[in-house]
């Protein structure tokens, strides 16, 4: 054993490992030397925001004729708590730091350890883990070519799907989104056999409200379908359809800003409602931020086009999250759940009563929220945030996870990766990590098979990046990369997240570039056949559902791993290096089946030069 006076990821020194429930005992334990002469250790702790308090720690035993245990048993309240420890000596007060890795130093230069807190009777819902989501970017994924009525004769449909996004200015970062390709809610039902055989469970929709772009985050009216995309039948139908295949639909929840052009808002008086932007008196002035009627008003990211609701305001709360609100009337008519837009632009007790309101009409209809930091200890304008303690989210996209992924496969070493994972699980619920939204590319990145493949986009502009097309070399170099980001991707704690098109090699920059139209009939059918293959190994495999993580080698290019349940354990090892290389797991592994790459030998595991090898081991074998 390497020595360390404490190590946050090791039961020998804090048991539980991770997050834990309130009042759920913790044990922490320090190793200290005999040399350091200590006449008593403590910890101190804070609830975040509150001050410090103390606890002696009490000696516990020998660890060898060296090194002596003191040991603490505490428990605590719902919160976000900070700790370290401390030591009296013949040599004065020592203090004792997390460095790295969630190792201790006798230094007062390190850092506190995380505790998460969460609600003993949180829960998420139960047929979540275990799953695949897929998500669709609805106007660019299949059109059904059934006819549509209500349509707007400003919006330009295009003739040439196979054509790159447009991308025209608007104000501000948006780009003006009014080139559709004419994808449909009947079309994604059409295609729900080619989803079921990729495995999905979950498919997640981008914005399907009425609204006057194509990326539709600028809300018109949340209670219709866009007409572009069909109707609230045709939602209905794609539902119960779904069902059949045990797939799930989650919705985009956009409530932090509509648009300007919208039965609430109103600005262009396209709708006979009297919006906020037409009269003072509106029904819905309250809804909206204005500092000097009409003109002047927040506006998300200050983009004019998308005034900034008040969701705090008492007819716009109860509006979407009401009885007959928003979120409910979704959820009735098949919805399984939603994703919240911008999640940390929500205030806490309009989170609290999005999740009272979803969770009252379904138990088990799915939360996730997009944040791209670490969920548990976020600070969002001024104020510490609580979304996965108990009362607000499920589930975030794990943006994390994507940027951990990404700069493994582009030249970065197995420790980096495995620290920003252990870290995860570290600081998240376990029935959170389980959930957690795994993705490496969203309608808000540049393609994955972009980013491994490609060069960087560097702050070039939108004409250098709408006609950047990738060489036979750079598709090569992206694939190959790809397969290790998938694999880890389908793998690793959580649940892998699949934009729509990345399984069949579609490449583009950032929005609008990465939004082009699924390219049916013309897909890299080696990569639809190697997603497939992940979906059946992962939908198969209970270590996958809710299974422990367990690193085995992270030294430089090689990262492995173990995910164990009960009746079976499944190795997993990616070598990013250009050359062969091996490490030992140990002669049990001699008795596995190989499901990707070598078999092991006398306990060695060998990895192919940008390869992998997947082992399997059922239970009987172990």
């Amino acid at each position: 054993m390497k020595y360390l006076p404490f190590e946050s990821r090791d039961e020998l020194y804090k048991k539980p490992f991770g997050a834990v429930a309130d009042k759920e005992e913790v044990t922490l334990r320090l190793l200290l030397h005999d040399d350091a002469r200590c006449t008593g250790a403590f910890v101190r702790y804070r609830r975040d925001g509150e001050a410090a308090e103390t606890a002696a720690m009490l000696p516990a035993g020998r660890y060898d004729e060296h090194f002596r245990w003191y040991e603490v048993r505490l428990s605590f309240d719902e919160g976000l708590y900070w700790y370290s420890f401390f030591f009296n000596s013949d040599y004065g007060t020592k203090q004792i730091t997390r460095f790295k890795n969630g190792e201790g130093i006798i230094s007062p230069d390190g850092d506190d350890w995380q505790l998460t807190v969460y609600e003993r009777d949180f829960k998420v819902p139960k047929d979540t883990a275990g799953g695949i989501i897929y998500q669709i970017f609805p106007d660019r994924f299949y059109c059904s070519g059934s006819s549509k009525s209500n349509v707007p004769t400003d919006r330009f449909i295009r003739d040439d799907r196979s054509a790159v996004p447009e991308y025209r200015q608007n104000v501000g970062p948006c780009s003006l989104g009014n080139d559709y390709y004419g994808g449909d809610l009947a079309g994604i039902k059409e295609k729900l056999p080619y989803l079921a055989s990729l495995g999905v469970s979950i498919i997640y929709l981008n914005p399907i409200f009425e609204a006057h772009s194509n990326h539709r985050y600028n809300t018109a009216d949340y209670m219709k379908i866009d007409p572009l995309l069909g109707s609230e039948e045709d939602f209905k139908e794609l539902c119960a359809a779904a069902a059949n295949f045990s797939i799930k639909i989650i919705l985009d929840g956009v409530f932090s800003h509509t648009g300007d052009d919208s039965v609430y808002f109103n600005r262009y008086k396209r709708y006979d409602s009297c919006g906020a932007y037409n009269s003072t008196s509106s029904p819905y002035f309250g809804w909206f931020k204005f500092t000097k009627w009409p003109d002047s008003y927040s506006a998300w990211w200050g983009v004019p086009s998308l005034p900034e609701t008040h969701e705090d305001n008492k007819d716009f709360s109860e509006f979407i999250t009401g009885e007959n609100g928003v979120l409910r009337h979704w959820l009735r008519l098949g919805a399984g759940g939603w994703r919240l837009d911008v999640a940390d632009e929500l205030p806490d007790r309009f989170l609290d009563k999005i999740r009272s309101s979803i969770k009252a009409e379904n138990p088990d209809a799915l939360i996730i929220g997009e944040v791209w930091e670490d969920a548990t200890d976020k600070i969002s304008y001024g104020v510490r945030r609580r979304y996965l303690r108990g009362r607000q989210l499920d589930s975030v996209m794990n943006y994390p996870f994507a940027a951990a992924i990404v700069r493994y496969v582009t030249g970065g070493n197995g420790d980096e990766l495995c620290d920003t994972v252990m870290t995860i699980c570290e600081n998240y619920p376990k029935a959170v990590v389980d959930v957690l939204m795994n993705h490496i590319g969203t309608h808000d990145t540049a393609r994955i098979l972009t980013v491994l493949g490609g060069e960087p986009e560097m702050g070039r502009g939108r004409a250098w990046q709408s006609a950047a097309v990738l060489n036979e070399g750079q598709l090569a170099r992206g694939k190959k990369l790809l397969y290790i980001a998938a694999l880890l991707q389908f793998t690793l704690p959580g649940i892998p997240s699949v934009y729509y098109g990345d399984e069949a090699g579609m490449t583009g920059y950032g929005d609008p570039f990465c939004r082009g139209f699924y390219p049916w009939g013309k897909e890299d059918m080696y990569l639809v056949s190697f997603y497939k293959t992940l979906g059946r190994i992962r939908r198969s495999s209970p270590a996958f559902k809710d299974g422990s993580f367990r690193p085995v080698h992270t030294a430089l290019g090689l990262f492995a791993f173990v995910r164990e349940c009960d009746t079976e354990k499944i190795l997993i090892a990616a070598n990013r290096w250009h050359e062969n290389d091996s490490f030992y797991a140990g002669n049990e592994w001699d008795k596995a089946e190989a499901l990707f790459g070598r078999k092991a030998s006398d306990g060695t595991v060998t990895v192919e030069a940008l390869g992998f090898t997947v082992l399997r081991l059922q239970k009987g074998k172990f």
